[in-house]
């Protein structure tokens, strides 16, 4: 696991921007948090680091959104989902198997349970200023723990002292 402490929204965005820079298709990354933790924020930097230039938005009431950039992103929230089954509903098995887009799922820890092996579990909490975050990266499944090397190499200005 890494442990990561952004002082501002902008920071949080540049370290989603540094994971984007390394995602290749068929990534699966899962967000949770409080409500006010930075969701949507670390997807809007993922996603521009993506080349998305479309205003990205929570995807709350709409479920899902799809963005194009170097991969296509698609963006869901499974917030209001009543029950686990409600990923059929948004063709989750389908997006997830696209080899050429990385899905983001926000609340995703809440659907966990029908997810490959292999994600990037991400956790944002709120910090002791309004804009400090601390995010937690756990790296699951053989392929992401390869990964993991590069993104500690990346991540380094945020890495918390003594961590990695």
């Amino acid at each position: 696991m890494i442990l990561l402490r952004t002082a501002s929204a902008t920071q949080t965005q540049e370290a989603a921007a540094v994971l984007a820079e390394l995602a290749e298709g068929g990534d699966v990354i899962l967000l949770a948090g409080d409500l006010g933790a930075g969701k949507t924020t670390f997807t809007q930097g993922f996603g521009r680091a993506l080349g998305i230039t479309d205003p990205i938005t929570s995807p709350t009431f709409t479920l899902a959104r799809q963005y194009q950039g170097r991969l296509m992103l698609h963006h869901l929230d499974v917030y209001r989902f009543d029950s686990n089954l409600e990923v059929f509903d948004v063709g989750l098995a389908e997006l997830i198997d696209d080899r050429s887009s990385v899905t983001v799922i926000e609340w995703g820890d809440a659907i966990r349970t029908e997810l490959p092996l292999a994600v990037l579990e991400i956790e944002l909490r709120l910090g002791d200023d309004d804009d400090e975050r601390h995010i937690s990266l756990r790296f699951t499944g053989l392929d992401w723990q390869k990964r993991q090397p590069n993104y500690v190499a990346a991540l380094a200005p945020w890495i918390v002292e003594g961590d990695q």
